[in-house]
C-alpha cells in the first residue's frame, strides 16, 4: 500500500515538473526577438547640380535618298560605300546613249524650225513689197505673216524640247546633293534602274552636325517654361545651359550640345512633346542611327539629398523608412527631382532633419522597432561624394 502511494507521488511530481517545463518553453516561444540594430542618419540639404536623362535617337543634319530621275542601266559607279562625298560630286552614271540621241533629234528639230523662220520671213518681205505696189492683195501678206508667227512658235517649242532633252540627259549623271557620308549601295553595275524603284541607289548623310531628338513630358515642359528666362520659347532655349550626350558605351561625348527646337504640339497618344538638341560632329564620330541619352543639367538650391540605397520601390513608387520618436519605422513615398550616380534629390516627402534608415531595408515593415545606430550625413558625403 505504501508502494502505491509512493508511485502516485512520483507521478504527480513528474507531472508538475513537466508542466513547469512546458510553460517555460511556451513562454520562451512567444518572446519577441530583439530589435535589429540598423544605421540611421539625419536628412540634410545641399546646393548642387544634377541632371535629367532622356533617351534619344540621333540623325545627321541632312539624310538624303539618292534616286535616279531616268530609267536605264547602271553604267558606272564612281564612289565606294561609306566614302565621304562633296555636294555636286558624281556618284553614278546611267547609260545615256538613248537620251543623247533625243538631244540630237531635238537639236535637229530646232535647226529646221529656225530655217523655216527664215523662209517665212523671206516670204513676208516679198509680199510686203508686192502689196505696196498693189500687185497682190494684202490677204496673201496676212497669210504669210501668220505662217511666220507659226514658224516662230514652232522654233520656240523646238528650243524648249532641246532644253528638256538636255536636262533629261544630264540626269543620267547622278551627283551628290549634299556633302556627307555615302551609305550602302544595293545596286551593282549593269542593274536596270527605274525612277519608281522602292530602294534608293544610296543614302548620303551630312553628319557635320548631329540632331538628337527626344521627348519630354508635359510636366517637364511646364517646368522648363518656368525655369528659364525669356519671352518666347526660342529665348528660353538660348538661355538654357549646354547639354551632354551619353553614347551607347556610357561615356560622355566630347562635344556639348545646344537646345535648338521644340515641336509645335504634344503627341496625344504619349502626352509628350519632341525636343531637339544639336551637337557638333567635326570628326564624324557620331552617325545617323546611333542611340544615346541627352543629359540636361539642373541647378538645385537647398535640395534634400539622400543615398539611393536608402530607398526601395513598390509599384513604380519610391519609398524610404522614417524613424519615429518611439524608435519605430514608417514607410513614406518620396518624389525624386534629380539624381547623381549615388544620390537622389527629393522634392516631396522628406525635409531637412528627418531621420531615415540607411541600409537593411529588406527586413523591415511598417511599425517595426529598430535599435538605431546614428551615423553622420557628412561622413556619407565624404565616403561617397555628390
Amino acid at each position: 500500500m505504501k508502494t502505491i502511494t509512493q508511485l502516485k507521488f512520483i507521478v504527480l511530481l513528474s507531472s508538475i515538473i513537466l508542466l513547469q517545463n512546458c510553460t517555460k518553453a511556451a513562454e520562451g516561444a512567444g518572446a519577441l526577438p530583439p530589435a535589429p540594430e540598423l544605421p540611421v542618419y539625419t536628412v540634410i540639404t545641399s546646393n548642387t547640380s544634377t541632371f535629367q536623362e532622356f533617351p534619344t535617337a540621333l540623325e545627321g543634319k541632312n539624310n538624303v535618298e539618292i534616286r535616279s530621275q531616268v530609267d536605264g542601266y547602271l553604267d558606272k559607279i564612281y564612289v565606294e560605300e561609306g566614302a565621304f562625298v562633296r555636294a555636286g560630286q558624281p556618284l553614278f552614271k546611267i547609260d545615256s546613249r538613248s537620251y543623247g540621241e533625243q538631244v540630237n533629234m531635238a537639236s535637229a528639230n530646232l535647226q529646221a524650225a529656225n530655217a523655216n523662220i527664215q523662209k517665212m520671213k523671206v516670204e513676208v518681205d516679198r509680199l510686203t513689197t508686192l502689196v505696196a505696189e498693189k500687185v497682190v492683195s494684202d490677204v496673201q501678206l496676212k497669210t504669210a505673216k501668220a505662217n511666220y508667227a507659226v514658224a516662230v512658235a514652232t522654233a520656240a517649242q523646238a528650243k524648249a524640247s532641246l532644253s528638256g532633252s538636255r536636262i533629261t540627259n544630264g540626269f543620267t549623271t547622278i551627283t551628290a546633293p549634299v556633302s556627307g557620308y555615302l551609305g550602302r549601295i544595293p545596286y551593282k553595275k549593269g542593274s536596270l534602274i527605274s525612277r519608281t524603284d522602292a530602294t534608293p541607289l544610296a543614302f548620303v548623310s551630312d553628319i557635320s552636325e548631329i540632331y538628337a531628338y527626344f521627348s519630354i513630358s508635359e510636366i517637364d515642359f511646364i517646368a522648363f517654361q518656368k525655369k528659364y528666362v525669356g519671352a518666347t520659347l526660342e529665348e528660353k532655349m538660348r538661355n538654357m545651359p549646354l547639354v551632354d550626350l551619353v553614347i551607347a558605351d556610357n561615356t560622355t561625348y566630347s562635344e556639348k550640345g545646344k537646345m535648338k527646337m521644340i515641336d509645335g504640339q504634344f503627341d496625344k497618344s504619349t502626352g509628350a512633346i519632341t525636343v531637339r538638341a544639336t551637337f557638333p560632329n567635326p570628326n564624324g564620330t557620331l552617325r545617323s542611327g546611333n542611340t544615346g541619352k541627352v543629359r540636361m543639367p539642373q541647378l538645385l538650391s537647398d535640395a534634400v539629398v539622400i543615398p539611393q540605397e536608402s530607398t526601395f520601390e513598390i509599384q513604380d513608387k519610391t519609398y524610404v523608412y522614417i524613424l519615429g520618436k518611439d524608435k519605430k519605422v514608417t514607410s513614406k513615398p518620396i518624389t525624386i527631382s534629380g539624381k547623381t550616380d549615388n544620390y537622389y534629390f527629393i522634392s516631396e516627402g522628406l525635409k531637412k532633419g528627418d531621420q531615415i534608415v540607411f541600409t537593411g531595408l529588406g527586413s523591415l515593415k511598417d511599425g517595426a522597432s529598430i535599435k538605431p545606430k546614428m551615423i553622420s550625413s557628412d561622413s556619407l558625403l565624404t565616403a561617397t561624394p555628390l
